[in-house]
């Protein structure tokens, strides 16, 4: 097994049955607040969908079918797989306001709400219409989503890092490290000490050893 999967198996945090997950990270105050311990919450039900089954990305442009917005178009924003929602930039918004004192009235704010992954469709970028898709394998072994109505590639999308690096995009620049000087083996490891290591690169002759001290 690799290291990374016993890291990733290490880290992972287990949650009660009756865990309600949200819009917040289950480990920030806003999580803990709706789900304090000891108090039960009404099961929520989710329609399962397998990992692999999952078509929508974050980047993607789809259409709203339901709701107010219905036929408007945005890019997905966040994808919460354990609610089944996406949030839409732009789209099903509610405002509210932010920062209330006594006698200040606070920030009015708008705030996206999540939208049920059923209510949205994937958009074809062949004619910008929406469409069904399907998990298929080119020639190549690449696992591609392909449209059922044009038979059209739909194409994963290009999102940014938080540091706003594209890594599909990036070119490397002249103090960027080559990965083949990466992969470069620059290094064999001794049983020298770094005196004599140092000494041996300097070329000074020393025949004399440190006599051997105990603890104990």
């Amino acid at each position: 097994m690799r290291l990374t999967a016993l890291l990733s198996m290490a880290a992972k945090v287990a949650f009660p049955k009756d865990y309600r997950y949200g819009t917040n990270r289950p480990w920030t105050v806003a999580a803990k607040r709706l789900n304090p311990p000891g108090k039960r919450r009404r099961k929520v039900f989710v329609e399962p969908i397998a990992q692999e089954d999952w078509v929508v990305l974050r980047g993607d442009t789809v259409e709203i079918l339901e709701g107010k917005d219905k036929g408007k178009q945005g890019k997905v924003t966040q994808v919460f797989r354990h609610r089944n929602w996406v949030i839409v930039e732009g789209m099903n918004t509610h405002y509210r306001y932010i920062g209330k004192t006594g006698e200040y009235r606070g920030t009015y704010i708008p705030s996206e709400a999540p939208i049920l992954l059923r209510d949205v469709s994937l958009v074809d970028p062949t004619d910008r219409k929406p469409t069904q898709v399907e998990w298929r394998f080119t020639e190549e072994g690449e696992r591609v989503r392909v449209s059922l109505r044009t038979s059209r590639i739909v194409p994963k999308p290009v999102v940014e890092r938080r540091d706003g690096i594209i890594p599909q995009q990036w070119k490397d620049g002249p103090k960027d490290t080559s990965p083949e000087d990466t992969l470069e083996k620059s290094y064999v490891p001794s049983l020298k000490t770094l005196e004599e290591e140092v000494m041996e690169k300097l070329g000074i002759q020393e025949d004399r050893r440190p006599q051997r001290s105990y603890w104990y």
